[in-house]
C-alpha cells in the first residue's frame, strides 16, 4: 500500500511508504507501522487518521505509474520487506492478495 503522512505539511509533501498495511475486516482501521490509522470520511486531504495522534494521512494502493502523490515528491520510502512485490508489480504483476481482480 501507500501511505502518505498529511498533518503538519504543507500541499502533499509529507513523508510517504510503500509497504503492507493490515485491515480491519470492515476495512475501516489499518494498521501501519506501529500505529492504529481508522478510517474517516469528510477529511479534505486524508481517508484515515492515527487514533493516538490525530495526524492524518493518505491510505491508497500504489499506482504502477509512481504518481501516488499530488503534489508532493514521489518517492516514497520502500520498506524492505516489501521491495519484491513491489518491484513485480510495477512490471506488470498483481498485487499480492489481488490476483483474482
Amino acid at each position: 500500500m501507500f501511505v502518505q503522512l498529511k498533518t503538519g505539511y504543507n500541499t502533499d509533501r509529507g513523508p510517504s511508504w510503500i509497504g503492507w498495511v493490515d485491515f480491519s475486516k470492515t476495512w475501516s482501521t489499518a494498521y501501519f507501522h506501529g500505529r492504529t490509522l481508522r478510517r474517516a470520511p469528510g477529511m479534505s486531504d486524508a481517508n484515515f487518521y492515527d487514533v493516538q495522534t490525530d495526524q492524518e494521512f493518505w491510505v491508497s494502493g500504489p499506482k504502477r505509474d509512481r504518481t501516488d502523490t499530488r503534489y508532493g515528491p514521489g518517492n516514497p520510502e520502500i520498506e524492505p520487506g516489501a521491495v519484491a512485490s513491489y518491484e513485480a508489480f510495477l512490471d506488470g504483476a498483481p498485487l499480492p492478495g489481488r490476483e483474482n481482480g
